[in-house]
């Protein structure tokens, strides 16, 4: 068995990102330490479990928001779009567009603290 357990994302300040992911997205702080030579490890992610965030502090400004020259990245899969949306938009989450249906399912793409488009999808039941 294979399992993706966490993927670096690259932040200009963990504090920030934390309050990111944690208030706006909704996300559980899985893991927040400090080791004796000073490296922050922080990990974000879906409370209910799945691959992790390692939120990665960089120098590389450019980097930063542009993870993958500007397509979407990150699927953020739920099972109650319309709930997850309204929270998002209330904790100030900014949607590029209207929530639109497709034949993989409902999905509107938002962006992350950086500008990063994500997709928020719920998929079809079936």
């Amino acid at each position: 068995m294979l399992r993706l357990s966490d993927v670096t994302y690259l932040v200009r300040d963990h504090d920030e990102a934390i309050a990111f992911f944690v208030d706006a997205l909704g996300f559980a702080l899985r893991e927040d330490e400090t080791t004796a030579a000073g490296r922050r490890r922080v990990v974000v992610g879906p409370a209910d479990g799945g691959t992790g965030l390692v939120l990665a502090r960089t120098d590389a400004p450019a980097a930063v928001g542009d993870q993958a020259a500007g397509k979407v990245a990150f699927f953020l899969e739920t099972d109650d779009f319309a709930a997850q949306h309204a929270r998002m938009t209330a904790a100030g989450v900014r949607f590029r567009e209207e929530p639109r249906h497709e034949a993989y399912g409902t999905v509107a793409v938002f962006e992350d603290l950086y500008g990063m488009p994500w997709d928020l999808i719920e998929p079809p039941r079936g």
